[in-house]
């Protein structure tokens, strides 16, 4: 299209606009793991609660976080997987142990819980972000011979 006239300050806010919605797109790229996980472990924990209210929910229900933390992890790597824990052990400790609604620890075995389920997760988000990682930030394997 050929223009006609002088448009400078009408062209220039279209590049500005453009320039402003890539910048904004950057940081909504940006906050999509974390937005992923944090509505994964909103989603787990509102079954579990359901569960917990309907009083025949499981007797250890910090557990049931690890299969969407697995998925985090392999889909957006260990910092998204680490908020996913850290939220869900606080997410566990105020809905679904006794007392309900606090962060008050009232037992050994649902301390327990808790700090083993902290340790197996964190362990697995380790092992799972070694396992997923892309082969271009693998180190090269050494020569068993020496230099060749």
């Amino acid at each position: 299209m050929h223009y006609v006239g002088y448009d400078g300050p009408q062209r220039a806010g279209k590049a500005l606009g453009l320039l402003f919605w890539g910048e904004v797109m950057q940081v909504v790229k940006a906050a999509m793991p974390v937005a992923v996980s944090l509505a994964a472990m909103s989603a787990v924990t509102a079954v579990l609660w359901h569960f917990k209210l309907a009083t025949f929910g499981p007797d250890h229900p910090v557990f049931f976080y690890l299969l969407p933390i697995a998925l985090v992890t392999m889909a957006y790597g260990s910092f998204p997987a680490l908020l996913c824990v850290f939220t869900a052990t606080a997410c566990a400790d105020y809905f679904l142990y006794d007392p309900l609604y606090s962060f008050n620890i009232s037992s050994r075995v649902e301390f327990g819980d808790l700090a083993c389920f902290a340790f197996l997760a964190l362990m697995g988000v380790k092992c799972a972000s070694q396992l997923f990682r892309r082969s271009a930030e693998m180190p090269a394997p050494k020569s068993r011979y020496g230099r060749s």
